[in-house]
């Protein structure tokens, strides 16, 4: 027969289950909770990493999209200089739209000026305007782009000489030497290459307005016009060539009055100052700083329309509403002259009318 059991051992053992009962239940939250702990953290490393890698993705194809559009900004503008002709003289666009674009506001100026272009479309018939370049040229290119695109002819004088050969001819007939000092435009000196430059001026000037004169077709003429005037180096040995043509005659009309022949009007107010009393004053005071400092100034006007045998009308804005609105350059044309018109406003820039 079994001994009892010890009360004492029973009790210790019924306490003893319950302990190790907790223990274990506390073991398994620990490592539950450690588990869960590191997945968290894992999770929040990922997450993190992720931001990370996305913000690094945004600043990165933030800055791509700022470059590629700098660049395509930048090659859209290259590939428009490089394709679009740069035209001197603009399409023509309309009087009124023009003159509203331009003068706008309540200004005693403002309103003179559209008063003056309402003149021009009304009572002058005048409905278009075409923009000329803004430089110290713009006077000589509104006149030949007129020449050229009218096809208008050779003046008379030179149909006798070959123009090619007239700066020698200053030189060795005339003897003067004072030539060598021409400046082209902003070349202030070219010494003796100066007769070299100038021929090739003067024969880019006669083989332009051959080829012009022959056409007769008015709309393959504007077609040449538009392409020569984006031509700015061809453009510039036009104007030099045209500035010497008005140097030629003002050599010619002054060798005339020396020996007391009756010359026009305009030399004899062009002789009588200071500043241009003989061919050479007027180059080195006057026509040397054309296309360089200044443009022409009314009195060679007058030269350039003599020099040409053209009419040249200006349609002067600024002076509205006295006898100086409209002025011709000869006033007193000696024949039958071909017209061209301009208008300005304020006697320094010019542009071409279209009626």
């Amino acid at each position: 027969m079994a001994a009892p059991r010890s009360p004492t051992r029973a009790r210790e053992r019924e306490r003893s289950h319950p302990a190790a009962g907790s223990d274990q239940v506390h073991s398994w939250t620990l490592a539950t909770s450690q588990a869960l702990d590191t997945v968290w953290r894992m999770a929040k490393g990922f997450v993190m990493l992720a931001v990370s890698f996305l913000m690094a993705a945004v600043c990165y194809f933030r800055r791509l999209h700022l470059y590629s559009g700098h660049k395509l900004k930048w090659w859209i503008g290259y590939l428009q200089r490089k394709f679009k002709r740069n035209l001197s003289v603009e399409a023509e666009v309309d009087l009124l739209s023009y003159c509203a674009r331009e003068w706008k506001g309540e200004t005693p100026r403002t309103k003179l000026m559209r008063k003056a272009y309402e003149e021009l479309f009304w009572r002058h018939h005048i409905k278009c305007v075409r923009q000329v370049k803004r430089d110290n040229y713009d006077a000589l290119r509104s006149v030949l782009f007129q020449i050229f695109s009218q096809g208008i002819s050779f003046p008379s004088w030179m149909k006798e000489k070959d123009i090619v050969k007239l700066p020698e001819k200053l030189l060795f007939s005339q003897g003067c030497n004072w030539i060598q000092q021409y400046s082209f435009g902003p070349e202030k000196y070219t010494g003796s290459n100066v007769f070299g430059k100038l021929r090739k001026c003067v024969e880019l000037l006669k083989t332009q307005w051959t080829e012009f004169n022959g056409i007769r077709d008015y709309h393959k003429r504007g077609s040449m016009c538009n392409t020569l005037f984006s031509d700015a180096i061809l453009e510039y040995k036009l104007y030099e060539a045209l500035k010497f043509i008005m140097l030629y005659q003002v050599t010619e009309v002054y060798e005339q009055m020396k020996t007391k022949k009756v010359i026009p009007s305009l030399f004899r107010l062009l002789f009588s100052r200071e500043t241009s009393s003989d061919p050479l004053s007027f180059m080195m005071n006057h026509l040397n700083s054309v296309g360089d400092t200044c443009g022409l100034e009314q009195i060679d006007m007058f030269i350039l329309g003599y020099s040409l045998e053209v009419k040249i009308k200006v349609f002067r804005l600024f002076k509205f509403n006295s006898r100086d609105f409209e002025v011709c350059y000869p006033e007193e044309p000696l024949r039958d002259w071909p017209e061209i018109s301009l208008l300005t406003e304020n006697d320094r820039h010019y542009h071409i009318p279209v009626f």
